[in-house]
């Protein structure tokens, strides 16, 4: 009993950062879409990224042939030869990216201090907003598995490694080529459990001030601490090959959101309300 206690609680203490990126996706997708359908795509998608990795590391499919270290075994929860954080980690980066994906898609509103993307039904289960979340979450793995792949040298410490060596510091293309099918699933999953029409009186739903941003800066504080990382134990170059991927993207997406605030139609207003009337757009409406 005292060891499984020791276990649950090395769990957290082991992966403090994981534990607080899980927390902030709950902090940000439960107001975006309450509590009951962030526990259910929470159950799903770590029950796909699981599978996905267990199949890995016994078929070599979707990622490639890779292997666990069991070094921490005995210290933190570990289910049929996965660690549990690892596959826990997949949750939040699909949300993140799924509501980056939204934030680039989607009208944007701004006023006094506020702002809210006027995403509708229809975006939210677009093609659009499926390919372009997976591929989101494709090129964090880009920046995050580099330097997970080192981490005997940091505080993750060496759990993993591939059978043979990569071409991208250490990782081969079949993990990324792996990532992207993975991502399409669980983008997709919680697209479908978005699926059926809610109404403003579900728990948890709430017009945060700037809600519509959390996502997107979850995802921006998920590359900041790989790159962080990546810096911390030496490895410049990594780092800047992660830094100039996103570069141009980044910059590009700032500067079509700045055109794009309040540049909105009449009719993508009125379809944003009529799918969810609860926004925070309704008082601001009705106000002008």
């Amino acid at each position: 009993m005292s060891h499984n206690l020791d276990i649950i609680i090395g769990t957290f203490t082991m992966r403090p950062y994981v534990f607080a990126f899980f927390g902030a996706y709950l902090l940000a997708c439960v107001p975006h879409i309450g509590w009951r359908r962030t526990m259910i795509f929470t159950l799903a998608g770590y029950l796909i990224a699981f599978a996905s990795e267990w199949l890995s590391i016994n078929t070599g499919f979707p990622y490639g042939w890779y292997y666990y270290i069991e070094s921490t075994k005995n210290r933190e929860l570990w289910i049929a030869g996965v660690p549990f954080f690892d596959s826990l980690s997949y949750v939040f980066l699909t949300y993140c990216s799924y509501a980056t994906a939204l934030f680039i898609l989607s009208p944007l509103k701004a006023w006094r201090w506020n702002m809210a993307t006027l995403e509708t039904r229809r975006i939210r289960r677009s093609l659009s907003a499926l390919v372009l979340g997976a591929f989101l979450q494709t090129f964090l793995d880009i920046v995050i598995d580099p330097v997970a792949l080192q981490g005997r040298r940091w505080f993750l410490g060496q759990i993993y490694g591939y059978r043979e060596n990569g071409i991208h510091f250490g990782v081969p293309l079949s993990n990324y080529w792996g990532w992207l099918l993975t991502s399409l699933c669980l983008v997709g999953a919680f697209q479908l459990i978005d699926l059926r029409r809610q109404d403003g009186t579900a728990r948890g739903l709430c017009n945060l001030p700037f809600r519509s941003l959390l996502g997107p800066v979850l995802y921006l504080s998920v590359l900041l601490f790989n790159w962080g990382v990546t810096l911390w134990i030496g490895e410049r170059f990594m780092a800047l090959s992660g830094i100039l991927i996103y570069a141009l993207p980044i910059l590009m997406v700032v500067i079509l959101a700045l055109r794009r605030v309040n540049r909105y139609s009449g009719a993508e207003l009125e379809e944003h309300l009529k799918d969810y009337p609860w926004s925070a757009s309704e008082n601001c409406a009705k106000e002008h």
